[in-house]
């Protein structure tokens, strides 16, 4: 038997201990998932759910959380374009916000410098105040916003983000100088929901899931939300219903480093696949009110690049980007 004939026979045997009889995934190790962000965000719950779903569900024996906060997720972005480089055992979690703040800072890291694994879910914003604001109402918060622009503080995410887009169509649709808007941004869910109940700013916008329970323990007071519809079991008007004509969901994905092989990324997009199967998936799903806006592999590529052409005419109409 000749050297190249064993070195095939050894390829077959790694990739066939790779997958599991189970679920027909490759059987990761050890996995880094890094969060762009401080703990409490959106992307750090999103990491660490997945955290749990794979090791419950017996996909990947052990999985990593690393916070990497920055600059709506570009320091976390180049430092899986750079440090991680290669390396077929690190995702990043991501989406509209990372899409907003790469055209907002001008980052020469781009999401081109990633590979593309899997969009995961989706979810609508919410306008919230703290309980003890004098604003009771959707409609009150827009009289002052038309009546001084400036005067109106916005407290969310990363800049350029879905929060600050938000925040931007809303003062667009009501008539005000959506180029004026006072937008105050936090790199992490924690920050940003201490300075709202601390009123250093007038209003909060955030996904639901991010400030639910507060919603719900009557902390916060929530004015709109940004669905086509009231969601069941939510008592929180849209913004349709209340006049100003605007919808958003904001979505959240996963990417790989760059330089990886096409087994590689398979092995991934494999592993994701069956997380998102996972029962402890669709219990986390169901538990946040996210929505199942699962894509992947090739598909999810495209949609990251034409995502990427319409965030940009969207900033640019704000007066976000030049």
């Amino acid at each position: 038997m000749n050297a190249s004939t064993l070195r095939k026979l050894a390829t077959a045997v790694v990739l066939t201990a790779g997958l599991t009889a189970a679920s027909g995934a490759f059987a990761i190790d050890d996995l880094k998932i890094i969060a762009p962000a401080k703990p409490g965000g959106g992307w750090d719950q999103t990491a660490r759910a997945m955290q749990e779903a794979m090791q419950s569900g017996g996909i990947v024996k052990a999985v990593t959380v690393e916070n990497v906060a920055g600059a709506g997720g570009i320091v976390g972005l180049a430092q899986l374009a750079d440090k991680e480089k290669g390396n077929p055992n690190a995702l990043m979690v991501n989406g509209l916000v990372m899409v907003g703040a790469i055209l907002t800072n001008q980052s020469a890291v781009t999401l081109e410098n990633t590979t593309p694994i899997a969009r995961l879910t989706g979810e609508y914003e919410v306008i919230v105040v703290p309980a003890s604001s004098d604003i009771q109402t959707l409609g009150q918060l827009v009289e002052k916003l038309k009546a001084d622009t400036g005067a109106v503080a916005w407290g969310g995410g990363s800049a350029g983000g879905t929060d600050h887009i938000l925040a931007g169509l809303i003062a667009q649709a009501v008539g005000a100088d959506a180029t004026k808007i006072n937008y105050v941004p936090f790199s992490g869910g924690g920050e940003a929901l201490a300075a709202i109940m601390g009123g250093h700013v007038t209003a909060g916008v955030s996904g639901i899931g991010e400030w639910l329970g507060q919603i719900q323990a009557g902390e916060l007071r929530a004015l709109a939300i940004s669905a086509p519809e009231r969601i069941e079991g939510l008592d929180i008007p849209t913004l349709k219903e209340q006049g100003v004509a605007v919808e958003l969901a904001n979505w959240r994905a996963v990417v790989a480093a760059p330089g990886i092989d096409d087994a590689q990324k398979k092995a991934l997009v494999d592993a994701v696949d069956a997380m998102h199967k996972s029962e402890g998936w669709k219990k986390t799903l169901a538990d946040k009110g996210w929505m199942d806006l699962y894509l992947s592999g090739d598909e999810f590529a495209k949609y990251l690049a034409d995502e990427n052409e319409r965030v940009s005419a969207i900033l640019k109409t704000l007066g976000l980007v030049s």
